[in-house]
């Protein structure tokens, strides 16, 4: 596939997770900041487009391996996939990772004082995300559950307490921007995760898992913000107008 001046990036990384590679070398955001075209975000971040481009080029020219095309998945299954995949992943690393950060902060927090405000947005991080799963889980996700249910069956349209699917979902986009934003500045602080010459074994593996835990982040995003997102508000606009 082509991509232009024009193209979105969200839409680009549904159509091709392999092309988010590229935007996180620029550091582009293509989550929270997905439905940007690759004109705007090269111009905010002052990159030249025609590099952005190329480099895209030369992702989607590589031979494709297969990769899971999220992007046809029915939302049902789409949302049955991120409770399972992503929400259990926040739940089982976050409380992985606690304890090491709190070892590193005691051990090297006076040296490398970024350590403290480190476990402190992490900390606000994954209170902020368990509410919000928690949200998800018990009122979004099953209303989608039930669109998708009514367009196969042609049941009976479900009502939903928070009127438009529109209204948790921008609250929901919004709450994204937040972490996006915290994990952004963890990424700061750490320098992109590098541990520091005097940093022990501990220290490796806290800024391993707080990596594996951002990038984590961007994917579970990504399929909210640019796929089931925009195809349940367009699916619940279809079956009402349908009326």
């Amino acid at each position: 596939m082509k991509y232009n001046n024009k193209s979105i990036i969200g839409q680009i990384v549904a159509q091709d997770y392999r092309t988010a590679s590229v935007f996180k070398r620029f550091g582009i955001d293509f989550c929270c900041q997905g439905n940007r075209t690759i004109e705007d975000a090269c111009l905010n971040k002052g990159i030249a487009i025609s590099d952005t481009l190329k480099a895209l080029e030369l992702i989607i020219g590589i031979e494709e391996k297969k990769v899971t095309d999220f992007d046809s998945w029915p939302l049902d299954l789409l949302a049955d996939y991120i409770e399972k995949k992503h929400h259990r992943f926040v739940e089982i690393k976050s409380l992985e990772i606690k304890p090491y950060l709190n070892k590193i902060c005691k051990v090297h927090g006076n040296v490398h004082s970024e350590l403290l405000t480190i476990k402190s947005e992490f900390d606000a991080s994954v209170g902020e995300l368990t509410m919000h799963m928690k949200r998800e889980e018990l009122l979004l996700f099953p209303y989608i559950r039930k669109l998708s249910l009514a367009k196969t069956n042609n049941g009976e349209l479900p009502k939903a307490v928070f009127g438009s699917i529109k209204n948790p979902i921008d609250q929901m986009e919004a709450e994204h921007s937040v972490e996006g934003e915290r994990f952004s500045k963890i990424n700061t602080l750490s320098n992109n995760y590098s541990v520091p010459d005097d940093g022990c074994n501990t220290y490796k593996v806290t800024y391993a898992l707080l990596k594996e835990f951002e990038d984590d982040l961007h994917h579970h995003i990504h399929l909210e913000n640019n796929i089931l997102f925009p195809k349940a508000f367009e699916l619940e606009k279809s079956l009402y107008n349908g009326l």
